[in-house]
């Protein structure tokens, strides 16, 4: 019996061999690490105004939301949540899930008919990835960013439905989707365009209203728009925004929606809280723009190798797997939090430091910072 843990326990042999190994840490409420690592970009899990809504949804609801969206889990925070986030993207309809993950599972998953073709990037998160493959419609994955490949992969399946499906602001690099160009080659072969715009809410766009609105497509009728609620908002939970039918065609068949315990009722108010912040914080980001462009010219000026965002990702390349586990161990211990990513996490086999801005940090923490990753640097 104990055969299947041995076999096991080699595979994280090979694993801490090749510099893969991931490791737990509990991170305490008073923590004094300057974080580069989180993806709390506009600094407002913590605000007052947020707090104070979740407390105040706590107090009325209870801690959990007891039971999935269809059964006994829909609330007034979470319908007026759905009801703001349409409107500020620009869609007919939202609806919440539990994680921006099964928001895009549900979502990939939710535009397949027989037949579908889905045209993924190749840079694309993990969950858009093990959306396309759950779904088990065929799946063209397109090099990185590359119009003409999406192009090429959507003409030669004429007559077949078709998905493009994408980011808008990338994970990996931080480097923003030609989302117009991508709309168009969609259109143009009757696809549908799907985009997750996790990276970009709040960060880019009127308004901070995503990639996806500052791309002019915001309310189109064959865009659809996932995203998280944990990263410029701060909180937890996934939403889907898109035509109201499509909406509809979710809530009844959508198994990661239905099957699924709804979001705490207190998330969705403080994360409401934090959508009207975000909405009327154009100076955090004005100031989110300014570190990034410095994060940037700082590590150049050091020799090192960096993405040149357009959000709030910084990625600075690193020798190999190792080299950046250990990178981000020595930032660790001089009391900087950095994101080590590595293969498989990365698309391209380049090991990584992804830094996140943070505006919620100090500016005098977060250059000092900057001059710790670069002194730390293999």
């Amino acid at each position: 019996m104990s055969d299947w843990l041995a076999a096991l326990d080699r595979r994280a042999e090979l694993r801490a061999k090749a510099g893969l190994t991931r490791t737990l840490r509990p991170r305490a409420a008073a923590d004094d690490l300057v974080d580069l690592a989180g993806n709390d970009y506009l600094g407002l899990s913590r605000h007052p105004m947020v707090t104070a809504a979740a407390t105040a949804a706590l107090d009325e609801y209870g801690l959990g939301a007891t039971g999935s969206r269809l059964v006994r889990g829909s609330t007034a925070p979470h319908h007026a949540l759905e009801e703001d986030l349409a409107g500020w993207l620009g869609a007919e309809r939202a609806l919440l899930f539990s994680s921006g993950y099964l928001a895009n599972v549900g979502a990939v998953r939710g535009l397949v008919r027989p037949r579908t073709l889905l045209v993924s990037d190749a840079h694309n998160h993990a969950s858009l990835i093990d959306g396309c493959r759950i779904s088990g419609a065929e799946t063209m994955v397109t090099p990185h960013a590359d119009v003409d490949a999406v192009r090429a992969a959507l003409a030669a399946a004429p007559g077949r439905p078709a998905v493009v499906v994408t980011e808008s602001v990338f994970s990996v690099d931080g480097d923003l989707a030609p989302l117009a160009e991508l709309h168009a080659v969609a259109r143009e072969h009757n696809a549908l365009l799907l985009v997750d715009d996790a990276h970009g809410l709040g960060v880019v766009g009127p308004g901070g209203a995503g990639g996806v609105t500052a791309a002019g497509l915001a309310g189109e009728p064959d865009v659809i728009v996932t995203a998280t609620l944990s990263k410029a908002l701060g909180g937890a939970g996934g939403v889907v925004a898109a035509p109201a039918e499509f909406v509809r065609h979710l809530v009844e068949t959508g198994r990661t929606f239905i099957f699924d315990t709804a979001p705490p009722p207190a998330v969705a108010a403080g994360v409401r809280a934090a959508m009207e912040l975000a909405w009327r914080g154009e100076q955090l980001r004005v100031e989110l723009g300014d570190r990034a462009a410095y994060a940037v010219r700082r590590l150049r000026a050091a020799g090192l190798t960096g993405s040149a965002p357009k959000g709030a990702v910084v990625s600075v390349t690193a020798p190999g797997p190792e080299a950046a586990t250990a990178w981000a161990a020595d930032c660790r211990d001089r009391g900087v939090a950095v994101g080590c990513f590595r293969p498989p996490s990365t698309p391209d086999s380049r090991s990584r430091l992804r830094l996140t801005i943070n505006v919620g940090v100090p500016r005098a923490d977060f250059e000092r910072a900057l001059e710790v990753i670069v002194e730390c640097a293999p």
